[in-house]
């Protein structure tokens, strides 16, 4: 499958993309890490689905706060643009989660390392020193801070935070669960039947969430909320879940102790 994402008229974006769909080596990153967390954990999917859905969403994302008046980091604390401040979201998105490629646990670490000597290839010649060292630097903080308990220091960390919390539709959750087991991850993580990232009405953003069933909230409160109040996108996102039609569906028939 081709990595795609709406360039917008972002000729450094367009030179990234073209390099992340010539990589053999990336998408053989994304299949071993998706072997350790599918075939060898039982856990969803973590290879190159979630790989596109997390950069379209952290893309949309930070052009949402962006035309809303929110300066990135990358702009306010280097002098670059809000294209670069894309091409970081984007960039930490496709290496986030190479690192369970070596193990699921710790993987935000082991993605850095992995992350690192990638992240510099993918750059090298769009952008010279300093600026290479300076994009690769705030590319890899962001993929460390995904994990949802670690702070975010940049705005472009806590968009793709946000946006890896947002790949969690029917059954897609990033709250991990052993697959065939009946409990509140596994029937929650069938609950949400979509996500929507829009404008917000009060705020730069909205992530709007259909639910098919109100068990759907435990993916919300448990994996949304948790990243949101680690991330510097506070008070600029808001969370709106509602469930669709006047009937539930129903997720199992039995349960037993």
């Amino acid at each position: 499958m081709e990595f795609r994402i709406p360039l917008h008229g972002n000729k450094k974006l367009q030179v990234l993309v073209n390099r992340i769909n010539a990589d053999q080596e990336l998408f053989q990153l994304w299949k071993c890490a998706n072997v350790n967390a599918v075939d060898r954990s039982g856990i969803s999917d973590h290879g190159e689905v979630h790989v596109r859905i997390v950069a379209n969403a952290a893309l949309r994302i930070i052009r949402l706060l962006v035309k809303g008046g929110v300066e990135p980091s990358v702009v306010a604390h280097h002098g670059l643009t809000s294209e670069d401040a894309e091409l970081i979201v984007v960039l930490a998105a496709c290496l986030h989660d190479t690192g369970i490629s070596v193990h699921r646990n710790y993987h935000e670490r082991y993605s850095l390392f992995i992350g690192f000597r990638k992240a510099r290839e993918l750059l090298e010649g769009i952008y010279d020193e300093p600026d290479l060292t300076t994009m690769v630097s705030e590319t890899l903080h962001a993929i460390v801070a995904h994990d949802a308990n670690e702070e975010c220091l940049t705005i472009e960390a806590g968009v793709l935070k946000i946006a890896d919390a947002t790949d969690m539709t029917l059954g897609r959750s990033r709250i991990p669960f052993e697959a065939g087991k009946i409990n509140i991850h596994s029937v929650s993580a069938q609950a949400v039947d979509g996500v929507n990232i829009i404008k917000g009405t009060k705020k730069p953003v909205c992530i709007e969430i259909k639910l098919a069933n109100s068990a759907g909230i435990f993916q919300v409160d448990e994996l949304l909320k948790n990243k949101l109040k680690n991330s510097p996108l506070t008070p600029f996102v808001e969370v709106t879940a509602r469930i669709e039609g006047k009937v539930e569906r129903r997720l199992f028939e039995s349960y037993t102790i």
